[in-house]
């Protein structure tokens, strides 16, 4: 039979699409007509060995992570390249999706899976092989075939050659077992999904891995078995480390996205309906496991440990290791394209995936002005506002690589940019060679004295020669109405028409706010960063919370990025840390329970905040502004014990050559800015 798209209210499809953080709906302006393919037959070779051919000018240092410290990697020249468009018409003209099948693993438990194949007809499937593309989710495809978003088959693919093949994760949709996301037995089973998928008699021995968040997710983990049927990835918005990207950030656990996410996944899987027809004795015994589970196996347990700060979940070790991609990178050996956003939930980890890979296979990074949802697809690059910058959309990015590397035919993609980033402020993306910025040099602009509460100070290249302080009061509801709402709720929050969300003025309010003056030629900020605080503070701990905006002339302020930091969990190994032209710019903190310092009386103390990554321009005219206040409740709270720790307390920000207060930039020359304007 053929699935067609059916109408949902428009709400529930919004929630769908902001909680799950789904890609935009497949389209295709030619759907009526077939086509033919173009290029050459299929060979396991690469195009052109752009790798070994590329010219080295320079090295740059990676951030480390739990398995290995920083390293230089090399840096290559940039030969301005500019995206070309890339087409291939339909070769089918329907899509025909098979009943559910189900893939029994090893352990005896039964995954569902959808399979929809090329065809000339309403259930008339063309005789295969076909290359494969391999979804794998947690969001149900009983509700992907209605909302492909979150789990459904991509017409514009299959149409164009491809067998799709969505499977519900182990304990989520229509699949048996018990989930607990991204655990070991998870990610043997994707293995396990593999082997099933080549042994099918409509595919051929060529996968191309996709989805878009936790499917993204699955893609990097799936990748990461070294199959020999895997020839390509493409994740969209996948994370990197679990616990520092958006669960721990700074050691505060994030209560507004975690809990929606880990109900809707239960949610949507509370009820599998399909299991009923496949096995109605599965799907008996399928809604109390599901239940029970939820309650004492995973979800909930998770959430209440975070909170009351148990060690095995509030500190960094196993648990997070194990649902941190980014730690076995270098286990990935097939041609992987980066998505990301400059306010996605996982903004910190997308660019590191590029420069994890880069250099051992082909590699693009592309970043948009998106939060999770629009970074996925929905909004900005699903429709004409992509195109004005020269960017293809979405499939068509998806297309060309899987044309190259899983099908074979030569389509220049080697040609396109390797790195894409998006330019708040300049509302143009810049394409380079590496990330960071290969022009990147970092400098430290110190804070003057700004005495009292709130008192707006300056940045400036040396230490003031006068001390100086700021006091902010310490509570947990700074931040309640910032843009950091929209960002750590997947984008949910950037939908109430409040205008705190998008101008982070009223956040700032009780905040010390530091400002630096663009100058004649702007300031071009495209990389890591870090701020390096004297803090002390009247109870036992601090949540530092810094923000940076761009403060236009009218007043209001363009948010970039931010960071969050509990004092007490300062502990920072430099051998992991990222230094440039030598500042350290982006700090590895170990967050280990053995690391914790609690403030003594009248102790003051350096705390070095990792600012996530961004790419933004200050024009003349214009300043930027470093905000620091003592919380961020929409991007994490503190765990019970540390905000009792540091509840009603008063915080004093210290400046001047003796507690020299800093911030570290990642500035590229105005002479790079110029070139860039003027391609």
């Amino acid at each position: 039979m053929i699935v067609k798209h059916k109408h949902l209210m428009p709400w529930m499809l919004s929630l769908m699409l902001v909680l799950s953080g789904c890609g935009g709906e497949s389209s295709d302006s030619s759907e009526d007509g077939a086509g033919s393919s173009a290029g050459s037959e299929i060979s396991d070779e690469s195009a052109s060995d752009t790798l070994d051919s590329r010219k080295v000018v320079g090295q740059s240092m990676t951030l480390g992570n739990r398995q290995s410290e920083s390293r230089l990697v090399d840096v290559y020249a940039d030969d301005g390249r500019q995206w070309q468009p890339y087409d291939r018409a339909p070769e089918f003209t329907h899509a025909v999706a098979s009943e559910g099948q189900t893939i029994t693993l090893s352990d005896g438990t039964q995954l569902f899976a959808k399979v929809t194949l090329p065809g000339f007809g309403e259930g008339e499937a063309a005789d295969g092989p076909f290359p494969v593309v391999l979804t794998q989710t947690s969001y149900n495809t009983s509700f992907g075939q209605y909302v492909p978003q979150i789990g459904g088959a991509n017409e514009f693919l299959v149409k164009r050659g491809y067998a799709h093949v969505v499977v519900d994760v182990r304990g989520t949709g229509n699949s048996g077992g018990s989930w607990a996301a991204f655990d070991e037995r998870e990610q043997q089973d994707y293995l396990e999904v593999l082997n099933w998928v080549v042994a099918q008699d409509w595919a051929q021995d060529r996968i191309g891995l996709e989805g878009i968040s936790y499917l993204g997710i699955t893609s990097v983990l799936t990748a990461q078995h070294n199959h020999p049927a895997v020839k390509a990835a493409f994740p969209i918005v996948p994370i990197g480390d679990g616990y520092r990207d958006i669960v721990f950030t700074g050691g505060n656990v994030n209560a507004t996205f975690i809990p929606l996410w880990l109900g809707m996944v239960t949610g949507f899987g509370i009820i599998p309906a399909e299991m009923a027809a496949v096995d109605p004795e599965a799907f008996l015994k399928a809604i109390p496991e599901r239940i029970v589970g939820a309650l004492t196996g995973f979800q909930v347990p998770t959430i209440v440990n975070a909170l009351t700060g148990v060690p095995e979940t509030a500190y960094d070790g196993d648990f997070w290791a194990i649902r941190s991609p980014l730690e076995g990178a270098d286990k990935i050996n097939v041609p992987t394209f980066i998505v990301g956003g400059l306010f996605d939930l996982f903004q910190r980890s997308e660019p590191l995936w590029f420069e994890q890979l880069n250099g051992r296979v082909d590699t693009k990074l592309l970043i948009g002005p998106w939060d999770h949802v629009g970074a996925a697809g929905v909004g900005f690059l699903s429709g004409g506002e992509a195109d004005q910058h020269g960017v293809p959309d979405l499939d068509t990015l998806r297309l060309q690589w899987f044309d190259e590397y899983v099908m074979g035919l030569d389509t220049g993609v080697q040609n396109q940019p390797d790195v894409t980033q998006y330019v708040l402020g300049l509302d143009e993306y810049d394409t380079t060679s590496h990330w960071p910025h290969p022009d990147m040099k970092a400098e430290r602009y110190y804070l003057s004295p700004a005495e009292g509460f709130a008192r707006i100070g300056q940045m400036q290249p040396e230490a003031p020669e006068d001390a100086g302080t700021a006091l902010v009061a310490q509570h947990p509801l700074n931040g309640l109405c910032s843009s950091s709402l929209d960002q750590w709720t997947a984008g949910l929050g950037g939908m109430l028409p409040l205008p705190c969300v998008q101008d982070n003025s009223l956040a700032e309010l009780a905040a010390a706010k530091y400002e630096l003056q663009a100058g004649e030629d702007g300031l071009y900020l495209n990389g890591p960063m870090q701020a390096d605080l004297w803090v002390s503070t009247t109870a036992q701990d601090v949540q530092v919370s810094v923000r940076l905006d761009i403060v236009n002339p009218n007043g209001t302020t363009t948010p970039v990025t931010n960071g969050l930091m509990t004092a007490g969990l300062n502990s920072v190994d430099e051998t992991r840390s990222r230094f440039v032209n030598g500042e350290m710019i982006q700090p590895w903190h170990t967050f280990r329970l053995d690391d914790v310092q609690p403030y003594e009386p009248g102790e003051v103390r350096k705390v070095s905040v990792e600012i996530f990554a961004s790419s933004a321009y200050v024009p003349p005219g214009s300043s930027l502004r470093v905000s620091v206040n003592t919380s961020n409740i929409a991007q994490g709270l503190p765990p019970l014990l540390t905000a009792l720790n540091s509840l009603l307390g008063v915080m004093t920000l210290h400046t001047g050559p003796e507690t020299p207060s800093s911030v570290v930039l990642p500035v590229v020359p105005s002479a790079k800015l110029d070139a860039m304007q003027a391609r």
